[in-house]
């Protein structure tokens, strides 16, 4: 853990020699898929429900416990996204390439994919259905579906899309959209929203406006435009001690923040967004936009909703500190499918990973689960092309920092970690499942502080 630290404290050369250090440390101990095929089966010890960061981490993990051979994977996708790293694709800052590989390389190899999509979960039968007519049993469920994207609940999307100045850093389709407009950006309103939903990421909506007006600034339109964030939030971070610092960038930069607006239709042929103001039912305000970028209305997918491992809001129901379902004791959640009361990150799946693999390993010992998840969530805030502030959390809603040092204030840093440090976590070590959030880092960083 040591030269880890160097490397976020120091220069980007040390980053890079400790990251080699440690990829080579990694590099034996797990192979990843080869995409060979493998005998059809029917029933496993381990079955994991998607193939995204919860579920790629988790099927690593359980390989170990139980063998490659007594896991399966059940995902359709062919590629594998890295999608924090979303937030720099639309600010022109990364290639989106950097951040997709194919779902086979990243499938732990003997790890069976199941290349289908879940129809329908039966957990008082131990099965599932897929949309191929097969049936699938399990001793164990884990289940990782994310988070669904619903555009369609804008009205005027997503065909909008179709027109110029409209982008989406949530989605591969329309986060090359997002650059493109902010490329071609002359003057008037750069509008981003902030959906009256739970969303993965929470901090990317605002993210992607501080880049943009740093983008404008480098390229000499600033004075040209007017720079609007319409949330349907009260507030502009959910954490004080961010929201302050953030406010502070706020008024700096002359930026418009609009609260409890709530995007409800785009006429992408008029350039105009039409938001309905959530204190004032009824009342509705259109605004022209010269730049429009979106962040849809989210929920959970389809599946789940009338599952009986869903509530009431259609979350998959997990007790907030084991993850374990409340009901099926055999059935674990992970990431943003589930009802855990925390900010839906990738760095929030790293923490769960850890207790949800001591969770399961008790359970399979018929011992009770003593592990407990605080609600770990980081947010790197990008405030600039070179500047990040890292806001870390838990169920609390105070901060849970890593570093010993104030991390409200934006750091060139943190950009570094933000931009080249956690992607090579994600990929050579998360997915492999041996990284599971930086709780022991922060307890050497504070030994000794009160």
């Amino acid at each position: 853990m040591v030269p880890l630290v160097a490397v976020v404290l120091g220069s980007r050369a040390q980053l890079f020699a400790c990251l080699l250090r440690l990829g080579t440390q990694q590099a034996g101990l797990l192979q990843l898929h080869t995409g060979a095929s493998h005998a059809a089966r029917n029933h496993y010890e381990v079955l994991v429900l998607g193939g995204g960061s919860g579920g790629i981490t988790m099927a690593a993990r359980m390989k170990r416990k139980v063998g490659a051979e007594n896991v399966a994977i059940v995902e359709p996708s062919e590629r594998h996204f890295y999608q924090p790293i979303w937030t720099l694709v639309g600010a022109g800052a990364k290639q989106l390439s950097s951040s997709g590989r194919p779902m086979a390389s990243v499938i732990p190899s003997g790890v069976e994919w199941i290349k289908a999509r879940v129809t329908e979960l039966n957990p008082d039968k131990n099965c599932i259905h897929t949309d191929n007519d097969e049936q699938i049993s399990y001793r164990y469920l884990i289940i990782a579906l994310g988070i669904q994207l619903n555009y369609e609940k804008i009205k005027g999307l997503p065909e909008g899309f179709a027109h110029p100045k409209i982008g989406s850093n949530y989605s591969v389709k329309t986060v090359e959209k997002t650059w493109k407009a902010l490329q071609d950006f002359k003057e008037g309103n750069a509008i981003f929203t902030f959906p009256n939903t739970p969303v993965k990421c929470a901090g990317a909506p605002q993210k992607i406006m501080y880049l943009s007006e740093a983008y404008f600034r480098k390229t000499g339109k600033r004075s040209k435009a007017n720079i609007i964030f319409n949330t349907s939030l009260g507030a502009i971070f959910g954490v004080k001690k961010y929201a302050d610092a953030l406010q502070e960038i706020i008024r700096e930069r002359n930026l418009t923040v609009n609260y409890k607006q709530n995007l409800i239709e785009v006429r992408a042929d008029k350039q105009e967004a039409v938001f309905e103001n959530l204190d004032k039912p009824g009342e509705t305000q259109v605004i022209s936009y010269e730049m429009l970028h979106v962040t849809p209305p989210m929920g959970p997918p389809d599946v789940l909703k009338t599952s009986p491992v869903a509530d009431a809001a259609g979350w998959v129901d997990v007790d907030k500190e084991t993850l374990q379902h409340k009901r099926y004791p055999n059935v674990f959640g992970i990431g943003d499918c589930t009802n855990l009361p925390t900010s839906k990150t990738a760095a929030a799946i790293a923490a769960q990973s850890g207790i949800l693999d001591r969770t399961i390993s008790l359970i399979m010992k018929n011992q009770t689960p003593t592990k407990k998840y605080d609600g770990y969530t980081s947010c790197p805030l990008v405030t600039g092309y070179n500047r990040v502030i890292l806001a870390e959390f838990g169920y609390k809603a105070e901060p849970l920092e890593t570093f010993p040092f104030d991390q409200s204030k934006e750091r060139l840093s943190m950009y570094v970690m933000k931009a080249d440090l956690m992607p090579f976590l994600y990929w050579n070590m998360m997915l492999r499942g041996y990284w599971g959030g930086p709780a022991i880092l922060r307890k050497l960083f504070h030994l000794g502080m009160s």
